[in-house]
Parts: C-alpha cells; structure tokens; sequence
C-alpha cells in the first residue's frame, strides 16, 4: 500500500522547497568542495604531513570569504593564519594550553591583528588559526612547525585558483545588478513625479522626494561592485563580453548619479508646486517628466544591448523639448522646467557614453547634445 495522497504531496513539497535553497548556493558548495580536495591533495604531495587539516581548512574559509575581491581577501586569510599560529606557538610554550589559555590566544591573537590595522577578516581568522593549531594537534603545540603556514598559503592559493580558474564568475554580474537596481529606483522615483504633478498630489510628490533619496547608496553600492568586478576581471579567464559591459557601467555611472542628484532636486520642486495651488501646471511638464522615466527604462536596457542606448538619448531629449513649448510659465514652474532639462542632459550625455558616441559628451554645449537626432 502506498502513500497517501496528502503524505506524497507533503513530500513533493518538501523536495521542491529543498530544490530551491539548493538551486543558488550548488555552486558555491562544489566550489568550496573542489578547494578543499585541491588544496589537500596539493599539501600531501609538497609537505611532509600525511594529513594536512589546515589546509583544507583554509581553503575553505577563504571561498566563503573570498567572494569579490579574491586576490586581497585570500592574502587576508594567510596572513591570518600565520598570526594566528605565531601567537598562539608563543603563548603555548609560556602558559601551556587548556581551556583558559585558549581564551588568552584568541584575546591576543585578535587584539595583535586590530593594532595590525588588519581587516575584518585577519582578526577573525588570526582567532580561529589559534584555537586550531592546538585542537587539531596539541602536541604540535609544544614547538613552532612551519608546515602550519605552507598549508595556509596552499589552502588560500587552491581557493583562489578554484574560484577564479575552474569556476570562474561574472565579473560584470555584481556591478549589473547593483546598477539595474538604481534604474529600477530612479525610474520609479521619475513615474511618481510625473503622477503628482499631473495630479497636483503633494503626499506623492513627498513619496518621490524620499525615493530619490534613497537611491544615493544604491550609487555607491555599483561603484564597489565595479571595483570587486574589476579585481575579479583581473584574475578570471579573459571574457572579452564582461570586461566591455564593465567598461561601459564605469564610464557612465558618474553620469547617472548626476541624473539621480537632479531628480532628487526635481523632486523637491514638485513638491513645492504641488504644494502651492497658484500656479496651473502645464500638461507637458508631467509629460515630459514620463519620458525621462522611459529614458531610464531604455538606459538600463542599453548596458546589455547598445542599440538601446539611441532611444534613451531620442526620449530625454523629446522630453526636453516638451518643456520648450511651455509657455509663459510661473517661476515654480521655471525651476520644474530647469530641472527636467538637466536630468535629460543627464541622461542623454550617459547614453552617449554606453554607446560610446565621442571621447568627452559632457564637453559640449548643452543644447547641442538636446538637439533631435536627424531621421
């Protein structure tokens, strides 16, 4: 007799649900697998120890730690380790080991590595390195062994070539998801401007101006991927693909904070139109304001494919010149026009730098770069 429906369900739910948890971390799990064989199999031809523990150990605490910037972090572990080992070779031999002198280890080890000015990661492992060397072998303890340092050097060394080599990443996959999320941010923050300026609804001209706001550290996040994709770059195999799409979120993203800071000044402006019930405001402003939205979209889209790139730069500049044909405007609504006109610049002089249209876009005037392409 079989299962009953209802338990042969549970079980397909619980195998589908272990499915998904596994789906996006397979890969670091065989990776970090594949460094710990390498690295003890590479520390039993090339030591003397049948059974090199630290340096499968090693290896696997620098693919965990070790993601993005690789070459820097796997140095930080060996360091790490061998401050680890130096401290706790001293300590042992003047205090003798146990569970309170474990303690005073990892208090020193770690305190050495801080006046080190070392990162986060050689304090911690400097701690860990000094429990290990007694845990794994007392009687180790009882002198110093070099071996404990060529292991670490062989662990970290087998992680880097593992994650860099055998399985090599994307090193445009960080900076790409950290700059769609900022064109996500500031395409919504643009909707919702126009919304409330075709509404006249200051609360969500209030919600735009706290969107905009927060895309700032959004910014920052693609300029660290960039350097983590940068440095991970350097150490893949050559993808001729990646280093292009790197090149082209570096040399505009600079462009579309300048963008993200001008939205967030029209945004404040809006909110003082809304605000305000003199002035009417125009039905080509809020209309101008949704193109610039769908210049993001376009901009975004033009990072894995250029062609895309010429309908951001047409759209931002038909939202210019929407606001061109506002007449006799009041002075608010002066400013709203002003600002529009720069973040079209702003997008307009980003596209041509994805597209790689001229050295220096920002060098020309800036109603030469609003002037409608010829059809």
């Amino acid at each position: 007799m079989g299962p009953s429906p209802s338990l042969a369900s549970r079980w397909r739910g619980i195998a589908g649900a272990a499915r998904t948890r596994l789906r996006g971390r397979m890969l670091a799990i065989v990776q970090t697998a594949a460094a710990a064989v390498v690295a003890w199999y590479l520390a039993v031809l090339l030591l003397p120890d049948p059974r090199p523990s630290f340096a499968a150990i090693a290896a696997v605490i620098a693919v965990g730690a070790t993601h993005g910037r690789r070459a820097g972090r796997a140095v930080q572990l060996t360091g790490g380790v061998v401050l680890g080992v130096l401290v706790a070779d001293l300590i042992v031999q003047l205090i003798g080991s146990g569970g309170w002198q474990l303690g005073v280890m990892v208090v020193l080890a770690m305190s050495t590595a801080v006046l080190l000015r070392g990162g986060e990661l050689l304090v911690v492992e400097a701690g860990v390195s000094a429990i290990l060397l007694v845990a794994l072998e007392p009687a180790a303890a009882a002198g110093f062994s070099p071996n404990r340092i060529l292991e670490a050097v062989i662990g970290g060394a087998s992680a880097l070539a593992v994650t860099s080599i055998l399985f090599p990443p994307d090193p445009a996959l960080g900076p790409g998801r950290a700059a769609q999320a900022v064109f996500v941010e500031l395409g919504r923050s643009l909707e919702r401007i126009a919304t409330s300026l075709a509404g006249r609804d200051p609360v969500a001209a209030e919600s735009a101006l706290v969107d905009a706001r927060g895309i700032d550290h959004l910014i920052r996040t693609v300029e660290e991927e960039l350097v983590n994709g940068r440095e991970t770059a350097r150490y893949a195999p050559p993808r001729r693909a990646a280093k292009v799409e790197l090149d082209r979120y570096a040399r505009s993203i600079a462009q579309v904070d300048f963008a993200v800071r001008n939205t967030r000044v029209l945004a404040r402006h809006a909110v003082r139109l809304a605000r305000e019930g003199g002035e009417p405001v125009p039905p080509r402003l809020p209309e101008a304001v949704r193109d610039l939205s769908q210049a993001v979209w376009e901009l975004a889209a033009s990072y894995d494919a250029p062609g895309h790139a010429a309908d951001a730069r047409r759209v931002a500049v038909q939202a210019a010149g929407r606001v061109a044909e506002v007449r006799e405007p009041g002075p608010e609504v002066v400013t709203v026009v002003a600002q529009v006109r720069s973040v079209a610049v702003d997008l307009v002089r980003a596209a041509d730098l994805v597209a790689g249209v001229g050295e220096a876009p920002d060098e020309l005037p800036t109603e030469e770069l609003l002037v409608p392409a010829a059809a």
